[in-house]
């Protein structure tokens, strides 16, 4: 074949070209060695609509040798020339671009061979940089190499990243291998790109302004965002964080320009807007984000359209029975005909119309029948059920032991006067079985759902609005069943004559009657719902769990490289997050958003959350010293972990402490393979400058906090990263995926009062006497709000169907070592032998709190780590990883 050894043309005319030139005269042929490669990636779809023009657009750049490039960078040899960076390989292009045709179907795969020519000198390849010349952007899943020399198996790359056109970025696109390495362990080839990734990820080089679709940004920014002061007073918020008076963790950072009305507010996108700023990688997958709008057009689409507010406010006004109410599950509420569906149609992108134009017969406005009245309509009103909730609904992490009576508050005298309880022994004792008020809290018996303190500062501004509500006490008694029964229910207001003078405060007890006296309360109790509503939306859900986690989220990325072990560990319990809270601050907690027309505290809801953030503890979240601290549980050396529950039949706490225990234990296995002595966290360059950013930056409002970790040893390391995926995994899904199997049903858990507890001699008095059911219904949350109420609920209580449970990763090799991916398996195990107790238990009929006068098993944290059908919907279980919804 003549002078030159087989190779293509290029190579050919490269190399004469060279000898007759002079270029490459007397230096030495390399033999480069064919690796071959398959890359995975799905083009860019629009939601399920392949985007054409794009597409034709690239099949034009590949016919003229603009296409895809990847170049791999040896982690063995750096180029001295080069900055002692790894030593790059030569250029391939991804082949048969234009014959691929990508299905309509968003969930669709595409793979791509591709032939590297590498230098065997070069070692093996650390990293890869990708350059995409074509006109639109595409998701790339990952790159594998076959065969390569001197390496047992195939080198996998797990990339997972929108890659947009090449002038989009100041920088190259780089791509690790899923070896794992601590920042001194990286190899010298490897660290510039290691270290520049970073910056890229901190916008050390971004030009400032508004970040686009393409920016890979991640940098923090007050909750400064929620107001449209521009509209007028009424739509002025404060900014939360970055002060004494409204702290709150912070956000990721947009770059939109000031409101000119007020500047220490950022612009707002128009309100149906779905295009708010978050790295491309944080958003929802395709398949997600259709569901999401899919559900968000069937459910709550239709609340910001004015034509159908109209239609409401002319046919609906209140629910004169509950039988209305039923029938929203068993009939539906039908759209408009004519003209107003016309103009709905002509407000919803045209993708989304297939949503609204229903081809399986399914009535737009009609709801699932929620778990809790599936079985008995009625059960929901049962003392015990009422009771129960608080250990087994959706918010069961409020109650707490009664450690101190009468109860007392907190709040400063000085300002808010005497706020201690009024409740007494007598209130108590003639319904508890023949205790005494000291017996039952010697004994561990007596605990308090405890709604006074954190709504009392709030409450006069809040009745200043069209919601009539109290602050409340409710005391029940731990009976021999094992079951609670309310004993009292404190309903409080401030002084008509100013704050300083104290609460002004009734108390009611059961009654077994059927007269006017039980439907008091009946009345007494939804107001106790209310608040528990309200705190559990604001404090429990996203406070505590969404609002907390972000800062996390982004002092990862921004501090710790992709192939960090804590990056690795932690990165499956962010998937989604960032943009789940962006849509949220866009549609729900914004001001005259979803929350604020459905949940008591109105316009007020975001400020009262940031007042009870002040008083947050990073290390109280960890679930053993929550319980501990309620008073829920003590310690005792003789149980398995060290600590009894002082009620044993606490679903939410039983389950949870075998799953918390179960993450412990994996991330202890996890952190010591790679930190075998606390010398080597103190000396993680990269794990300090992580920690310190969580506290000074993301958290900055409580930095000087004493509680925080120093991040120095082992077992501060362990604590912290179980403490963060149990937030973002299991303590979300306990406070979720309930809403709809219990609050779907808004008498079960109103979430707005609008009139006061009705006094003797008035005419609501004498409504209560002559229908209590009106009654009730005219005092909790009016029509258009339960519909506005119940279609965000049943949105957020989804399993969408890419769920990726706690147990389970999106790639099997994440990462190279092996005694990691083993105890991986073995938390998995654990994890599906916690479903097979939480079934057991389930089926125990001794355990009157698992399933309730309701008959709805709990199963809010069944891991659901043998579930790998992608089914999704309202199944009520299920731990994901993230906080995802």
């Amino acid at each position: 074949m003549g002078i030159f050894p087989p190779c293509d043309l290029s190579e050919m005319m490269e190399k004469l070209l060279g000898t007759v030139c002079g270029k490459i005269k007397d230096e030495p042929i390399v033999e480069l060695k064919k690796i071959k490669g398959t890359v995975v990636l799905m083009k860019k779809n629009v939601l399920d609509v392949t985007d054409f023009g794009s597409s034709i657009l690239d099949r034009f750049h590949e016919l003229f040798g603009k296409g895809v490039s990847l170049q791999l960078v040896s982690s063995v040899n750096g180029d001295p020339a080069n900055e002692n960076k790894g030593k790059l390989g030569k250029e391939a292009f991804l082949e048969n671009w234009i014959s691929k045709i990508t299905s309509l179907n968003a969930k669709d795969e595409a793979s791509f061979d591709v032939v590297f020519n590498w230098d065997e000198s070069h070692g093996i390849p650390g990293a890869f940089i990708i350059r995409n010349h074509h006109h639109s952007q595409f998701y790339l899943k990952s790159l594998t190499l076959e065969d390569f020399p001197s390496h047992e198996g195939p080198i996998h790359f797990d990339c997972n990243s929108w890659v947009y056109p090449t002038h989009r970025y100041k920088y190259e696109r780089v791509f690790f291998t899923n070896k794992t390495y601590l920042f001194d362990d990286t190899p010298e080839p490897l660290r510039f790109y290691r270290n520049q990734e970073l910056k890229n990820l901190r916008g050390e080089e971004s030009s400032g302004g508004m970040l686009k679709e393409w920016d890979r940004v991640y940098d923090y920014a007050y909750y400064n965002d929620l107001g449209s002061p521009e509209k007028g007073k009424d739509y002025a918020r404060p900014s939360l964080g970055g002060n004494s008076d409204y702290p709150y963790p912070r956000r990721a950072k947009t770059g939109r320009k000031p409101n000119k009305k007020d500047p220490n507010s950022e612009t707002r996108l128009f309100l149906l807007s779905l295009s708010i700023y978050v790295p491309r990688d944080e958003k929802f997958n395709q398949v997600k984000f259709s569901d999401f709008i899919g559900y968000a057009i069937k459910s709550i689409g239709q609340v910001f359209v004015p034509e159908i507010k109209a239609v409401f406010d002319k046919t609906i006004n209140e629910f004169d029975t509950f039988q209305d109410v039923l029938n929203l599950y068993e009939g539906g509420v039908r759209l408009p005909e004519g003209q107003t569906l016309d103009k709905i149609r002509a407000h919803v992108p045209w993708e989304l119309l297939k949503e609204l134009i229903r081809s399986d017969g399914e009535r737009f406005l009609k709801f699932p029948t929620p778990d809790v009245i599936k079985e008995d309509k009625t059960a929901w009103r049962t003392d015990e059920e009422f009771g129960r909730e608080m250990l087994a609904g959706v918010n069961p992490v409020i109650i707490r032991r009664l450690q101190e009576f009468p109860p007392t508050s907190k709040l400063d005298p000085q300002q808010y006067g005497d706020q201690d309880s009024t409740i007494r022994r007598e209130h108590l004792e003639k319904n508890m079985n023949g205790l005494s008020v000291d017996e039952a809290m010697e004994k561990n018996k007596l605990f308090i759902l405890d709604h006074h303190d954190a709504l009392m500062t709030y409450l006069r501004r809040i009745n200043t609005t069209t919601t009539k509500t109290y602050a409340s006490r409710t005391i029940l008694l731990l009976q021999e069943n094992g079951t609670l029964k309310p004993l009292a229910i404190e309903l409080s207001l401030p002084h008509e004559q100013g704050d300083e003078r104290g609460a002004v405060s009734r108390v009611f007890t059961p009654c077994d009657d059927e007269g006017v006296e039980n439907s008091i309360w009946q009345l007494a109790k939804a107001y106790v719902a209310v608040n528990d509503s309200g705190y559990h939306q604001l404090i429990s859900h996203w406070l505590n769990t969404h609002a907390v986690i972000e800062p996390f989220i982004i002092a990862t990325n921004r501090q710790l490289s992709i192939v960090h072990p804590i990056h690795k560990l932690l990165k499956p319990h962010f998937r989604d997050t960032i943009h789940i809270n962006a849509l949220a601050r866009q549609i729900l907690i914004n001001a005259g958003g979803v929350l604020e027309r459905t949940v008591f505290p109105g316009k007020y809801a975001m400020e009262m959350s940031s007042a009870v953030y002040k008083n947050w503890n990073f290390t109280e979240q960890a679930l053993p010293e929550d319980l501990i601290k309620r008073g829920i549980a003590i310690p005792d050396s003789s149980e398995p972990h060290g600590l009894k529950l002082v009620i044993e039949d606490y679903p939410f706490a039983v389950d949870g402490l075998e799953i918390w225990y179960a993450i412990e234990s994996w991330v202890k296995e996890y952190c010591c393979f790679y930190y075998p002595t606390d010398d080597v966290i103190k000396g993680d360059i990269e794990l300090k400058k992580w920690w310190k950013e969580v506290r000074d930056e993301g958290h900055g409002d409580l930095k000087d906090k004493q509680w925080w970790p120093k991040m120095e040893t082992q077992s501060e390391l362990i604590q912290t990263c179980t403490i963060i995926i149990w937030v973002a995994s299991a303590l979300h899904a306990a406070v979720n995926f309930g809403q709809y199997p219990y609050a779907g049903y808004l008498p079960n858990r109103p979430t707005v009062s609008r009139r006061f507890m009705p006094e003797a001699g008035s005419a609501e008095y004498a409504e209560l006497e002559a229908d209590p059911d009106l009654a009730f219904l005219k005092t909790i949350t009016a029509q258009f709000q339960t519909l506005l109420g119940v279609s965000l609920i049943e949105i957020l209580s989804r399993h969408s169907t890419d769920e990726v449970y706690l147990g389970q990763r999106d790639t099997v090799g994440w990462t190279t070592d092996d005694r990691p991916l083993a105890a991986f398996e073995r938390f998995s195990a654990a994890l599906v032998e916690i479903e097979t107790r939480i079934t057991e238990r389930n089926d125990d009929v001794a355990l009157r709190n698992r399933a309730g006068p309701v008959k709805v098993p709990y199963t809010l944290l069944y891991p659901s780590t043998s579930d790998t059908s992608r089914v999704g919907g309202l199944t009520g279980k299920g731990i994901p990883n993230s906080v995802s919804i």
